[in-house]
């Protein structure tokens, strides 16, 4: 049995995005002959929601190592409040410990945390360990560039030289690449040349259809947020200026299905976590601009971002789901397999070269479409088929469903972990 040390920044109870494919595989890597340790920051250090059901789904025989971070309500006030910068030093000696005394293979950083994997150079000129860097997002990235300010991150201009320096640190010595995205590789290829000799693997978020089982379970503990009343379409996560192509279409399909049949206004979209803002303090960004189309009325914002299990139990609530995706041409949705665990309808708007664009379609999703071509009649089809469904569960593709199980993909990371050390010997 090989031994993995995974960083990650985040980690249950945390309810972060970038955790979720630790989470998910920890069950499946024994099976492939890898046994994981986690080292994270203690949850008492992280200001995001934390969701104490998502220990259900960790294996109990999971070792976690906590490591400390500096108060945010301090370091912010210099500009530092990333959770990456404010743990770096105690993961550094944390793990420094865990390296002298203990057997490990391979170290591996799956998070969107990035400045912590510099450590993983450091690590392997000290203790001749290799490492793999998952990269989720893109690190250093040139798309908001050429945006305006208004639609730039906050503390852009730092991030951006930041997150330029950051990189090269780390990926000039790294041993294995995951990614979600070929897009994403090929660009650090570019700028990497010694990247395209080593070991690297396309692997997108797998579906967990444990969580489902969790939430509904527990259904009765969370608030609902939907009416009733009427037919609600549900989208749950991130807003943003990248994601308007996808959700202006879809907006100006519903108005345009409104005009022709007014039994629509019975269809609300909600909108709910939009904002990375602390809760309360959230801007809307997507109600304000349907209010400006006439549809006020059938959009429902909500920025506080919820617990996972809250979430997936509004998703199995609701009449229909609806995934945006970005105008990043290599973006990916790793949210849209909860989405399809539910067995609910769902209207999903990619960009043509999107993978999750591809695996929807593998799945069977009979209303996935590309905003480029603007199928503007056909999403008008889907409120229309909403409106008028009777209830039942979706059947989607049974080879899809496994070929994107949380179990495969784990299986995945542990073929490239085996590639990693196959080239070190």
């Amino acid at each position: 049995m090989k031994n993995v040390l995974i960083i990650s920044p985040y980690f249950p109870p945390t309810n972060a995005a970038d955790m979720q494919r630790i989470r998910m595989s920890l069950p499946y890597y024994h099976q492939s002959g890898w046994n994981a340790e986690v080292v994270t920051v203690d949850d008492q250090y992280a200001d995001l929601v934390k969701d104490e059901l998502l220990l259900e789904s960790v294996p109990a025989s999971t070792k976690v190592h906590k490591v400390k971070a500096l108060p945010k309500n301090i370091t912010s006030k210099l500009g530092l409040g990333s959770i990456a910068l404010r743990s770096i030093y105690f993961f550094r000696k944390k793990v420094n410990v865990l390296l002298s005394k203990g057997h490990y293979d391979l170290i591996y950083f799956s998070t969107t945390q990035f400045p912590v994997c510099i450590l993983g150079a450091y690590w392997k000129r000290k203790f001749g360990i290799p490492y793999v860097i998952d990269l989720q997002d893109p690190w250093h990235s040139e798309y908001y560039q050429d945006k305006p300010k208004s639609q730039r991150p906050p503390k852009y201009w730092i991030s951006y030289r930041l997150n330029k320096f950051l990189e090269p640190l780390a990926l000039k010595q790294v041993d294995g690449l995951i990614s979600v995205s070929k897009g994403y590789l090929t660009a650090l290829e570019k700028r990497y040349p010694r990247l395209a000799g080593i070991a690297s693997s396309v692997i997108t978020f797998g579906a967990f259809n444990t969580d489902l089982d969790i939430a509904l379970k527990h259904k009765d503990k969370f608030e609902p947020l939907l009416d009733p009343a009427f037919k609600n379409v549900v989208y749950i996560g991130r807003g943003g200026a990248d994601m308007l192509p996808a959700i202006s279409l879809a907006l100006n399909a519903l108005k345009n299905g409104i005009e022709r049949n007014i039994n629509l206004k019975s269809i609300k979209l909600y909108f709910i976590g939009t904002s990375y803002a602390a809760n309360g303090h959230g801007t809307e960004t997507i109600k304000p601009f349907a209010e400006n189309m006439g549809l006020g009325d059938q959009v429902i914002e909500i920025t506080d971002r919820i617990g996972f299990y809250h979430a997936l139990t509004v998703l199995a609530s609701a009449d229909a789901l609806f995934i945006p995706g970005s105008d990043d041409l290599n973006y990916t949705a790793s949210k849209i397999y909860p989405y399809l665990s539910t067995r609910k309808p769902v209207l999903a708007i990619f960009s043509s070269t999107s993978s999750g664009l591809t695996i929807l379609k593998e799945y069977g999703a009979v209303h996935a479409f590309d905003f480029q071509q603007q199928n503007m009649e056909r999403i008008t089809d889907f409120f229309e088929m909403v409106l008028q469904q009777v209830p039942g569960p979706v059947a989607y593709d049974a080879h899809a469903i496994e070929r994107y199980s949380a179990r495969t993909m784990a299986q995945q990371q542990c073929l490239l972990f085996n590639k990693v050390l196959d080239a070190k010997n």
